[in-house]
């Protein structure tokens, strides 16, 4: 028998941080009718951008992570916020780390970072030709370094572990798998 929607019994915000809010739910379970709490992170949805140059270079990004306290490579990408799509979040987030632009950015699809406790989306764009348009305009809370790699470097640095955030490579996945031109 396949899996039913757990009935929602009360649902109720118990913290506002400023990237994500907690929120309670108490739901009954459709197999057993007993009720359990269950503690869900309300975010907005987030974007990520694999920026490719010209010269099929990718435009990473690295910078400190103090989830995992330790320096990451990534690609470009964050909040989407209330005034933006999440397209548009992707040039605003492409610009603000790396001061890249890009007149052609392209849907590669979307995935749920955690739904076992989140309820958004993280959607991922390619950039292609990007061109070095300005200078980074990083918030307080962010100190990154630009690193331009060939994408043919990217699946051996995913390899060797030189790449780890799971959204970088769902992007990756989503560009190699799906989008890229194959060889035949």
């Amino acid at each position: 028998m396949s899996p039913k929607p757990w009935q929602i019994v009360s649902s109720k915000k118990d913290k506002s941080y400023r990237v994500f809010n907690l929120r309670t739910d108490l739901a009954i379970s459709p197999r057993t009718g007993k009720e359990h709490h269950f503690f869900i992170i309300e975010s907005t949805p987030w974007v990520n951008v694999i920026p490719l140059t010209a010269q099929n270079e990718v435009v990473l990004v690295k910078q400190y992570r103090h989830g995992t306290q330790d320096v990451t490579l990534e690609i470009p990408g964050g909040l989407v916020e209330a005034s933006d799509s999440p397209e548009g979040a992707a040039a605003r987030e492409l610009m603000e780390e790396t001061g890249y632009g890009a007149s052609d950015i392209i849907p590669l699809g979307s995935v749920h970072p955690n739904p076992a406790i989140q309820n958004n989306t993280c959607y991922t764009y390619l950039a292609k030709n990007v061109f070095l348009s300005g200078k980074q305009d990083q918030d307080d809370k962010e100190d990154i370094q630009v690193v331009l790699r060939p994408l043919t470097e990217i699946p051996d640095m995913i390899k060797k572990g030189e790449i780890t955030h799971s959204l970088v490579l769902a992007a990756f996945y989503r560009y190699f798998m799906e989008y890229a031109p194959t060889s035949t």
